[in-house]
């Protein structure tokens, strides 16, 4: 169980986050047009794993933002934006914002790639959806990288990841 804040209050996550050098665990999420994808559909690519609690939060969208304008230039990496938002919502928001680099990723149906990757907030008002965190993975699905954001309404150390990419 990973301790992290809601706007300085202690909140808590279910588990720990993966380790770096490990096999990712398969997971199966619903994409916009309501088809489910797992992780083994990405073997060859590095993926970066932008999680967070809700497109509706100022500081979620602006990670999706920012990943999709860094994704246009990041070779041979897809960048997989994933939330507990349904898929209508998500594909709502990237239509509105042009966000076409990056792709959306729902865990509504049954949370349980947050419960898998140790990341779903256990506790407080935000009990069910996941946290933020950043995950790496290589071209055969093996965490090289991770980064639970400490205080949920902060954003991602984009410097860190764009560094851990290379």
């Amino acid at each position: 169980m990973a301790q992290i804040t809601l706007k300085g209050s202690t909140v808590n996550t279910v588990g720990e986050l993966p380790q770096v050098g490990v096999k990712a665990n398969d997971f199966s999420l619903v994409r916009v047009d309501l088809s489910r994808v797992g992780l083994s559909e990405y073997k060859g690519s590095k993926l970066v794993l932008n999680i967070f609690p809700s497109l509706d939060t100022g500081t979620c969208a602006a990670s999706v933002r920012y990943f999709n304008q860094a994704a246009a230039g990041l070779k041979n990496t897809k960048v997989l934006c994933i939330s507990r938002d349904l898929p209508f919502a998500q594909a709502r928001f990237c239509g509105a914002e042009g966000i076409e680099n990056v792709e959306t990723l729902s865990d509504f149906a049954t949370g349980d790639f947050g419960k898998s990757y140790g990341l779903e907030i256990a506790d407080g008002p935000l009990s069910g959806l996941h946290s933020r965190v950043v995950i790496i993975l290589d071209e055969n699905g093996t965490v090289v990288y991770t980064q639970q954001v400490p205080e949920i309404v902060d954003e991602p150390n984009y410097e860190e990841v764009l560094k851990a990419l290379k």
